[in-house]
C-alpha cells in the first residue's frame, strides 16, 4: 500500500520537472544513494544476519559499527566524483548542492544500520515495514509540496525531501528502541538491556570484533562489488560515458520501472514457487534417467505448462503493450513520457518483458537441477554474460540512443535463454520426454495474437494519438475486445495445459476438503 501511494505521487510530479531534471534526480543522483549504501553495508548485513556459532552480541554490535567510519569515506569520495569529476548538468541548477544532500542521506541512514540489523535478527518485521512505509509516504508527500510550492527550487526539492526520509527513517527507529528498552518491552532472549549496549564500547579480555565475522564480510564485500556491476551497469554506463543524454536518461528510468511491474509482480512469484518446486521434486546433479520415474514426469508435466503460461502472459504484453504503450505513458506521466522517444522504448520494452519470462523459468529449472560444478561454472559465464552486456551497451546506445540498453538487456537474456535451453535438452536427452514443447504456442493462437496485434496497431493509428478522450476510449474497448478472443482461443485449443490446470485444480480442491473433514 506504501509503495502504491509513493506510485500515484511520482506519476503526479513527473508533470511538473522536466526532463533533464528527471534525469538528474532518477538516475545520477539515485545512482550515488544506491552505489555507496550497498557498497557501505551489504556485505556488513549479509555477514551479520548470518547464523554462526560464535556469535557474541558485543562483537556483532562493534563490527557494525564500523560502517560509520566507512560510509564517511566512501560518501566523501562518491560524492567529490560525483559532484566535481563527472559531467555537469548545465541546465539543472544547484546541482553540486544536491550531491553533498544526498551524500549526507546516506550518512544519516547508515547511522541505522546497527538498529536495522538488530531488528532484522529478532524478527521485528512490522517495524521494518512501519518505518520505511512511513518514512517513503514522507518523502513523496514532501516532494509534492515543494515541486508546487517551490519550483524555482529544482533539483534541491528532491535533495531536501530525501535527507528529510532519511531523517524520519532514523530517528524512528532510535525512538523505537529506546522506548522498547527502557519500557522492557523486548523479547525475552533480546540480549540488550540498556541503550549503551547497542553503541560500540570495548569487551575486557576479548578482542573488540570478531575478526571470523570480518572476514566473512570482506568475502561478501568481493561479491557485492559484482552484484552491484550486474545490477545497474546500464546506469554507470550512462553517468560515466555520457552515452544519452539527461533527458533520455530520465525518460528510461521511469519506462524500465514500468516494464519491470509485470516481471516483479507477475513472474517473479511465478518463477519463486517454480524453483521451489523443482528443486523439492528432482535431486541436484542427477540426470532424468537417474530420478524416480514419477517425479520425472511430474516436473516435465509442470515445466511445460509453466513455459506455456509465462510465454502465453509474455507475448500477450508484447501484443497489446506495443499498441497501448502511448496511452500508458500518457496517463501516467503525461507529455513528458508520451512524446520524443517515449514509446518506442515502451513497446521495446515489452520484447524485453517476453525474453524475461522464459529465462526465468528455464533459469530456475537449470538453477534446481545443476551440480555444485555446473552452478560454479554457470557463475563465471556470468561473468563473461555481463561483460558482454556492458560492451554491448555503450554500442548500441551510441547507434541507437537509449533503445540500445533494452536492446542490449535482450542480447543478455537471449544468450542466458541459450545455455539454460541446453541444459535442459542434454538433461532430458535419450528420456523420451520433451517439456519445451511448451514454448511451441498452437497455431490458432498465434493467428489469433497476430490478428490482435494488426487490429490494436491500427486502433492506436486512428483513436488514440490524435483525438479526444471519446476515441480513446474506443481504442481501450477494441483491445478489450481482442484480449478476450485471445483468451478463448487460448482456453479452446490449449487442451493439455487446461486440462493439467484443472487436475491440479480438482486435486488441490479434493485434498482442501478432505482436510476439512479431518479438523
Amino acid at each position: 500500500m506504501f509503495r502504491l501511494v509513493t506510485f500515484m505521487l511520482n506519476a503526479f510530479v513527473l508533470r511538473y520537472i522536466s526532463r533533464e531534471l528527471l534525469g538528474v534526480v532518477n538516475v545520477r543522483l539515485t545512482l550515488l544513494y544506491s552505489t555507496t549504501l550497498f557498497l557501505t553495508r551489504e556485505a556488513f548485513r549479509r555477514a551479520c544476519l548470518s547464523k554462526t556459532s560464535d556469535r557474541r552480541w558485543q562483537q556483532v554490535m562493534n563490527l557494525l559499527w564500523c560502517i560509520i567510519p566507512i560510509g564517511v569515506a566512501c560518501t566523501g569520495a562518491f560524492g567529490y566524483l560525483w559532484a566535481y569529476a563527472l559531467d555537469q548538468p548545465g541546465t539543472v541548477s544547484h546541482y553540486q548542492g544536491a550531491v553533498w544532500c544526498y551524500a549526507l542521506s546516506v550518512f544519516i541512514e547508515l547511522l541505522a544500520e546497527p538498529l536495522w540489523v538488530v531488528s532484522q535478527l529478532f524478527l521485528f518485521v512490522r517495524l521494518k515495514v512501519l518505518i520505511e512505509g512511513t518514512a517513503l509516504t514522507v518523502r513523496c508527500v514532501l516532494t509534492v509540496l515543494l515541486v508546487l510550492l517551490f519550483p524555482h527550487w529544482g533539483v534541491m526539492t528532491f535533495a531536501l525531501a530525501q535527507v528529510i526520509f532519511t531523517s524520519v527513517y532514523t530517528i524512528m527507529y532510535y525512538a523505537y528502541f529506546i522506548y522498547i528498552i527502557q519500557t522492557g518491552q523486548v523479547p525475552e532472549d533480546f540480549p540488550f538491556k540498556t541503550f549503551r549496549e547497542l553503541l560500540p564500547r570495548s569487551i575486557p579480555g576479548k578482542p573488540a570484533i570478531s575478526w571470523g565475522l570480518a572476514s566473512l564480510v570482506w568475502s561478501f564485500l568481493k561479491q557485492s562489488l559484482l552484484k552491484q556491476l550486474l545490477t545497474e551497469g546500464e546506469k554507470y554506463v550512462m553517468t560515466i560515458f555520457d552515452v544519452v543524454s539527461l533527458a533520455d536518461q530520465g525518460i528510461y528510468d521511469v519506462i524500465s520501472n514500468l516494464g519491470s511491474l509485470a516481471a516483479r509482480f507477475i513472474f517473479l512469484p511465478i518463477e519463486d514457487s517454480s524453483y521451489f518446486f523443482f528443486s523439492q521434486t528432482l535431486t541436484r546433479g542427477v540426470t532424468s534417467r537417474e530420478q524416480t520415474k514419477s517425479a520425472v514426469e511430474l516436473a516435465t508435466q509442470v515445466l511445460e505448462a509453466v513455459l506455456k503460461v509465462v510465454i502465453i502472459i509474455g507475448v500477450t504484453f508484447l501484443v497489446f503493450g506495443y499498441a497501448y504503450s502511448f496511452l500508458l505513458l500518457d496517463l501516467y506521466g503525461g507529455s513528458i513520457l508520451s512524446s520524443g522517444s517515449g514509446p518506442a522504448l515502451l513497446r521495446s520494452y515489452c520484447v524485453f518483458v517476453l525474453l524475461l519470462a522464459v529465462n526465468g523459468i528455464t533459469e530456475c529449472f537449470a538453477f534446481a537441477t545443476m551440480s555444485k560444478q555446473e552452478v560454479d561454472r554457470y557463475n563465471l559465464k556470468m561473468v563473461v554474460f555481463s561483460v558482454l552486456f556492458l560492451a554491448s551497451s555503450w554500442y548500441l546506445t551510441g547507434a541507437v540512443g537509449s533503445i540500445g540498453f533494452v536492446l542490449a538487456n535482450c542480447l543478455n537474456m537471449l544468450a542466458r535463454i541459450a545455455h539454460s535451453l541446453y541444459h535442459i535438452h542434454t538433461y532430458y536427452k535419450n528420456s523420451g520426454l520433451h517439456p519445451l514443447r511448451g514454448m511451441l504456442l498452437k497455431l490458432p493462437v498465434i493467428v489469433t495474437f497476430a490478428a490482435a496485434f494488426v487490429i490494436t496497431t491500427l486502433s492506436e493509428k486512428y483513436f488514440c494519438c490524435s483525438h479526444g478522450w471519446t476515441y480513446k476510449c474506443l481504442h481501450i474497448g477494441i483491445g478489450g475486445a481482442c484480449l478476450l478472443v485471445v483468451m478463448a482461443t487460448v482456453l479452446l485449443t490449449e487442451h493439455q495445459l487446461v486440462s493439467f490446470i484443472m487436475e491440479q485444480y480438482r486435486k488441490r480442491h479434493k485434498t482442501d476438503e478432505k482436510d476439512t473433514k479431518t479438523d
